[in-house]
């Protein structure tokens, strides 16, 4: 269940908080105190005063008969009080729609999330071949296209936490490390990233940034296409400036 990362700052009740909370996420239903700590692989004494704790600041609800803790809507609350997330969202939807009408292919939107590259939104085609990026589906950088596209657009101590917590980059060696910097570089300063995608063969993907970078507010707008669907009508190059000007226009509206 726990697939922590070593944190040289970890801090010991956060972390049985946070698992804690995810721990009931994921479950979707109420548990008793010694289910968790069974799930998590603790003891129940060891968990008990943070049950306590997040009761008391209202995150979770304990039934008073059975005893069984549930997760209440506080972070549901917080979550929609994220408005970054939101005001990206609500600027590009229209502009996705359109791009999709245009060139017959899904589009999405990606952001960083706990260092990996999370769907935010998409914008689904009705054409007989496409793909859909579910929204809220999380890759690793190494393994997306939009991660690797985000993370070359990262100011500089984004990025360095970013590798490190991604086990392909993480383990590169200095000379390696050096030249992989200068490719993230490259991408950030062409603007754009047109390449096969890492997990499905025969799937070209299109990513260009919305925002500066080194921005504090980046995301991703890609397309992955089927290379049989892409047709002299839609070819690669009509497909990454369909791409730019839709993010310019998502940009310009989000700088408004």
């Amino acid at each position: 269940m726990n697939t922590k990362v070593k944190n040289k700052y970890a801090v010991p009740a956060l972390d049985k908080g946070l698992d804690i909370l995810e721990y009931l996420a994921n479950k979707g239903s109420a548990c008793s105190q010694s289910e968790i700590a069974t799930g998590l692989d603790r003891s129940a004494n060891e968990i008990y005063r943070v049950l306590v704790g997040l009761e008391s600041r209202g995150y979770l609800i304990r039934d008073e008969f059975s005893g069984r803790y549930s997760l209440s809507l506080k972070l549901y609350n917080l979550s929609r009080s994220i408005s970054p997330i939101d005001q990206v969202r609500q600027c590009a939807i229209p502009y996705m729609e359109d791009l999709v009408v245009s060139v017959g292919q899904s589009c999405y939107l990606t952001m960083l999330y706990q260092s990996q590259a999370m769907t935010v939104v998409q914008a689904r085609s009705h054409s007989a071949m496409h793909l859909s990026i579910a929204e809220g589906s999380l890759f690793t950088l190494s393994k997306s296209t939009a991660g690797q596209l985000l993370l070359a657009n990262s100011n500089e101590h984004v990025r360095s936490m970013l590798i490190e917590h991604d086990k392909n980059y993480s383990k590169l060696k200095s000379k390696d490390l050096s030249k992989f910097h200068q490719e993230l570089n490259d991408i950030a300063e062409q603007g754009q990233l047109v390449q096969g995608n890492p997990i499905i063969s025969g799937v070209t993907d299109f990513s260009v940034p919305i925002g500066k970078p080194n921005a504090k507010l980046i995301a991703a707008l890609s397309i992955s296409s089927f290379d049989a669907a892409l047709t002299s009508r839609v070819n690669t190059h009509a497909m990454i400036e369909e791409l730019k000007s839709t993010a310019t226009k998502i940009t310009s509206l989000l700088n408004s």
